[in-house]
Formats: structure tokens, C-alpha cells, sequence
């Protein structure tokens, strides 16, 4: 079940714990994706929170919103690049994506296959896609008054093999939101210092979501094919045998 975009927009943009939710998940997005420098970025679900850093330097910037969710204008004060879209009926072509973020869009789907057979159609070669899931060992998914409290949390391994199963290879992996989902004061104050010691260590806590870069994987051409004998090029090396001498 997705969450209503009203209620997305007010915890990212309007609530001071979302607000360092944003931050936590962004910040830990651009090491992994420093820049998109003449590429085409597309986000499902409700990934605008993390889209804006790509605005000025990529040949495009697409924020897909699933029907059940809703739509809303995003980027404020810019030409609007947000649509609201079928879940699994993208209004792009095949193959047109460089970098695709995925977020509040596949722990809360239906049809999470077919949502994933989706990602993996609209990707283009060499470009990979990013996945940020609900940690299912976290604080966060235990706490449904932030969004990721809602729809299916993920284990690393559960993710993994979702991914594989659908053609994905997952290739670079990471945690955020290691602070408490707390809006107390001492929480807010110290989430920075949570974010180092999380990302260096893995503790105290573990992270909130899970982050998992992975690529389009091409299968190669299987089942019966032609057979083309190729001569062996170091034949041309052998000496000549010699020739006989004509009967007089």
C-alpha cells in the first residue's frame, strides 16, 4: 500500500525529523553517485527528496509518482518534471535511463515483480539503478510514524535475491539514518554524529534502509547455434610438403 504524497511531502519538507531524514539519505546517496553530468535521472516513488542535487547538471530529471500515491509539482519555483504514472507502465522508452533512484516505491508496491521488470526495461546500458528499502533490522521500519514504517522491510539478503531474480546485479551496497527516529532534542542534535560512527562502524545502531546500487545484467545467447569452424592460423606456418619429381 503506498503512502499518500500529502503525508511524504509533509514529513520531508515540513517536519524537522524528516528533514534530517533527507539529509542522512541524500548525503549518503552522492557518495555513491557524486554527480550526473549529462545523463538522464529518473526517480520512482516518492524519490524527489534526493533529486534535486542532479537538476543543474543532467541532460534531464524525471520524479515518477505512482497513481495509488498521488502526484505533486516538484521542483518548487522551477518548469515542473514530475508525473504521475502506472506502476508498471512508465511513459519511457526502452533503454533511455542512466541512473534510475528508487525510493518508497518498491517496500510499498503491489506487484513488486513487476515493478522491477519495469526498472529493468527502462534502463539503459551501463546504467545502474539504486534501491532504498526499509531496514528490516532497523528502528525505522518499526515506527510507523515516519514513512518507513510502511509496506515490506528488507533484509540485505532478501534484496539481493529479489534483485537477482529479475535480471539485476548488485554491485555497491550502504546503510543510512543510523539516529534514532526520535524528534526529541538530544536525538536531532546528536544524528550527525550517529551518521559518522554508523557509516565507520556499523554501530551502535544499524541503519535505517538499506541502499543497493546494481547494474542491468545481459544474459548471453544460450540453446543451439551454429557451429563455424574456424582454421587454425598457424597452419599457414608449416612447411610445404615437397613436391615429387615428374616420371620422364
Amino acid at each position: 500500500m503506498h503512502l499518500d504524497v500529502q503525508d511524504l511531502r509533509n514529513f520531508y519538507y515540513r517536519s524537522a525529523l524528516g528533514r534530517a531524514a533527507q539529509k542522512a539519505v541524500r548525503d549518503r546517496m552522492l557518495q555513491i553517485w557524486p554527480e550526473a553530468k549529462r545523463q538522464t535521472v529518473a526517480g520512482y516513488g516518492f524519490a524527489v527528496p534526493l533529486m534535486r542535487p542532479y537538476l543543474a547538471e543532467a541532460r534531464r530529471v524525471m520524479a515518477l509518482m505512482p497513481g495509488p500515491q498521488g502526484v505533486m509539482p516538484w521542483p518548487a519555483g522551477m518548469p515542473n518534471v514530475s508525473v504521475l504514472t502506472e506502476e508498471t507502465d512508465w511513459p519511457i522508452e526502452t533503454g533511455r535511463i542512466d541512473k534510475l533512484l528508487v525510493m518508497h516505491g518498491l517496500e510499498t508496491s503491489d506487484r513488486p515483480s513487476a515493478l522491477l521488470e519495469e526498472c529493468y526495461r527502462v534502463l539503459g546500458p551501463g546504467g545502474t539503478v539504486l534501491f532504498i528499502v526499509p531496514n528490516r533490522a532497523g528502528l525505522w521500519s518499526r515506527n510507523d510514524a515516519t514513512p518507513f514504517g510502511f509496506g515490506r522491510p528488507y533484509s540485505q539478503s532478501q534484496l539481493e535475491t529479489q534483485l537477482r531474480s529479475h535480471g539485476f546485479m548488485p554491485q555497491t551496497h550502504a546503510t543510512a539514518l543510523h539516529q534514532p527516529p526520535s524528534k526529541r532534542r538530544f536525538w536531532m542534535k546528536a544524528g550527525p554524529m550517529w551518521e559518522r560512527m554508523g557509516q565507520r562502524y556499523g554501530l551502535p545502531l544499524p541503519g535505517g534502509v538499506l541502499m543497493v546500487e546494481a547494474s542491468k545484467r545481459v544474459q548471453g545467447l544460450t540453446g543451439p547455434q551454429e557451429r563455424v569452424r574456424v582454421r587454425n592460423p598457424l597452419d599457414v606456418l608449416s612447411p610445404k610438403p615437397a613436391k615429387e619429381a615428374k616420371p620422364v
